[in-house]
């Protein structure tokens, strides 16, 4: 009787998976990228921010400034309170700021598969906001402790306006940094030729350790 083979795991990240990568160096990329691989294998992972999410887009989609927000906390499983109520004070503010709740609505977005070079990244925005003036933000949400390095930062608002067609069209591409209420926005200075050419290298690194982890 042979043993069965292993179907072969091709490389393949999501937003946040590649852009933590970018975030790291030397041997901590390998180890990280030998993580996901290992994680996909499993069919294992769990995003304990579901329901923080669902909170915050009926906040806007029913105009209610917060409501949701406040008290989402309570209706999570206790091992998640301490989490969301870290959460929600940035994210309410960050609600805030962007005017009167009438004039905000909820937008649906798209997820799309960027290409870097032969490596396939999942990009996948939160959620959409437009603006009673038309104007439209596909919205991304970081809510790790530390903010997002600027590395992190211009790897997922390029690859979402690169996408931007499919994503949400005509919207601008915006990080939000949830504990800390900040929104990030694509540089004016920035060129988008050279963070292709970055990012390529980068996608061509991970798909080599990916396949050495194997």
């Amino acid at each position: 009787m042979t043993a069965p083979t292993s179907i072969p795991l091709t490389p393949y990240a999501t937003l946040l998976g590649f852009t933590r990568y970018v975030d790291r160096t030397g041997p901590t990329k390998a180890n990280f990228v030998g993580g996901l691989r290992r994680q996909r294998a499993s069919r294992s992972g769990f995003n304990p921010h579901g329901q923080f999410v669902k909170a915050l887009k009926a906040d806007i989609a029913f105009h209610t400034g917060g409501t949701h927000l406040s008290q989402v906390a309570d209706l999570v499983k206790p091992r998640w309170r301490p989490l969301y109520q870290h959460l929600v004070p940035g994210a309410t503010a960050w609600l805030h700021s962007l005017g009167e709740p009438t004039g905000v609505d909820l937008a649906q977005t798209r997820d799309a598969l960027a290409m870097l070079g032969d490596l396939p990244v999942k990009i996948n925005p939160h959620f959409g906001i437009r603006y009673a003036d038309g104007h439209a933000e596909a919205v991304r949400l970081h809510f790790d402790e530390a903010p997002p390095s600027q590395e992190a930062t211009l790897a997922t608002l390029h690859l979402m306006a690169r996408h931007m067609d499919a994503v949400l069209p005509h919207a601008e591409p915006v990080l939000v940094d949830v504990r800390r209420g900040v929104a990030h926005r694509t540089p004016a200075d920035v060129k988008p030729e050279q963070v292709e050419q970055w990012l390529a290298g980068e996608a061509a690194a991970f798909r080599a350790i990916w396949s050495t982890a194997a």
